[in-house]
């Protein structure tokens, strides 16, 4: 079974940084091409970022790119998301999920786990 849990959200001012971290369990890591996604206070699911499993290819939403770099590291079953320069729209609570595509409507809210919160604000 798959297993994700997300952690490394909080509270941050405008213009900071956060690293989120999304930790596996019960499946071959490494094999899994997986996304960050996330969901903004009364708004729907917005696919953020996704990557392979091998690391070979790289995938962000144009409202990221070049702020947020996606990373994993599968020795530690490990998935990483640094962002920068956050602005108040970035928050959000990030969910990692399984990649199943570029479009937001691809994923359901309820095949996702706990997730963590990022609030930006001054």
């Amino acid at each position: 079974e798959v297993h994700l849990v997300e952690s490394g959200g909080g509270l941050v001012q405008p213009g900071g940084s956060l690293r989120l971290s999304c930790e596996g369990s019960g499946f071959t890591f490494s094999a899994y091409a997986l996304s960050w996604v996330r969901q903004a206070p009364g708004k729907g699911l917005e696919w953020v970022s996704g990557m392979t499993g091998s690391g070979s290819f790289l995938y962000y939403a144009d409202s990221v790119k070049g702020r947020f770099t996606i990373s994993r590291d599968n020795a530690k079953n490990t998935l990483y998301l640094q962002m920068n320069d956050l602005g108040t729209e970035d928050t959000a609570v990030y969910y990692c999920t399984e990649f199943r595509g570029e479009y937001s409507s691809q994923y359901d809210v309820r095949q996702l786990g706990q997730g963590t919160q990022v609030t930006v604000s001054s």
